[in-house]
């Protein structure tokens, strides 16, 4: 699941090939916006809320898309082979000089700017939003405490909380406030826990690399996430990976029990 973050260095880059430019070929490879050509449109800016990216284009049109699990947006020179095979593109945009090309894009759709609420009305504050202030902060602890007796892991990956959290930083949040994501919300300080939130997020923004131990080196990234084989960071210790979440929101979910006391399922096969 990408990150918050992962999608607005994705908006920025975004924005800053294509704003201000005209398309010269703006196709899909969607069922239903196969028909569709921009071609001809200016592309006013590309923003982001959460894990939202928004590319709005000259009269009043915006084309909403989401990367979900596996989506990504690559930027090239005009004329370049793609980086990814062709069956995968769901998005061209292209100008004169550049092409963004959108890679296995589930969620896009094309609306009237002035709607572009109507998508992102239900999520809570989004931790990368410029505008962050108390109240921000103040709205998503006091969300994140609203059903005290939900599991930490599980309430970190509601976007209706706070958005931009994904399964990385649910790990490294539980971490950081020493108990397993397992543990009840009403268990931890939900203030503490936004703040931490926003801190790796707004930490990781610009860059492509992910650290929430603040060490860029490959393999010292993490304190617990994907570290099966390295075991815990802090303390060397053994990690413990179980599943989270229900259906299509089930995650992998590390997490050390040596520094993270709390209820962890006993069953579930060892993640290699």
């Amino acid at each position: 699941m990408p990150e918050g973050d992962t999608v607005f260095l994705a908006g920025k880059l975004l924005d800053r090939a294509l704003a201000g430019k005209t398309l010269v070929r703006g196709q899909f490879r969607h069922p239903e916006l196969a028909t569709v050509d921009l071609a001809g449109r200016e592309v006013h800016s590309v923003g982001t809320v959460g894990k939202h990216l928004f590319t709005r284009f000259s009269g009043d049109l915006t084309l909403h898309s989401h990367l979900r699990m596996d989506g990504s947006w690559k930027i090239q020179p005009a004329g370049a082979k793609w980086a990814m095979p062709a069956q995968h593109a769901r998005v061209v945009l292209m100008t004169e000089d550049v092409q963004a090309i959108g890679f296995r894009l589930h969620d896009l759709k094309l609306l009237p700017t002035a709607e572009e609420p109507a998508l992102v009305g239900h999520l809570g504050p989004d931790l990368l939003d410029p505008q962050w202030r108390d109240e921000h902060a103040a709205l998503a602890a006091a969300n994140l405490a609203a059903k005290p007796d939900r599991e930490l892991g599980d309430a970190l990956l509601d976007q209706r909380i706070m958005a931009g959290v994904g399964n990385l930083y649910k790990c490294e949040i539980s971490f950081l406030l020493g108990v397993s994501p397992w543990t009840p919300v009403s268990e931890v300080d939900p203030a503490r826990a936004v703040a931490l939130a926003r801190k790796l997020l707004v930490a990781n923004a610009w860059r492509h690399e992910q650290a929430t131990t603040g060490d860029l080196r490959r393999g010292r990234r993490t304190w617990v996430y994907e570290r099966t084989r390295q075991g815990c960071f802090r303390c060397g210790g053994p990690l413990l990976v179980r599943q989270q979440g229900d259906g299509r929101y089930q995650r992998p979910t590390w997490c050390c029990p040596r520094c993270q006391p709390g209820p962890v399922p006993a069953d579930g096969p060892p993640r290699k």
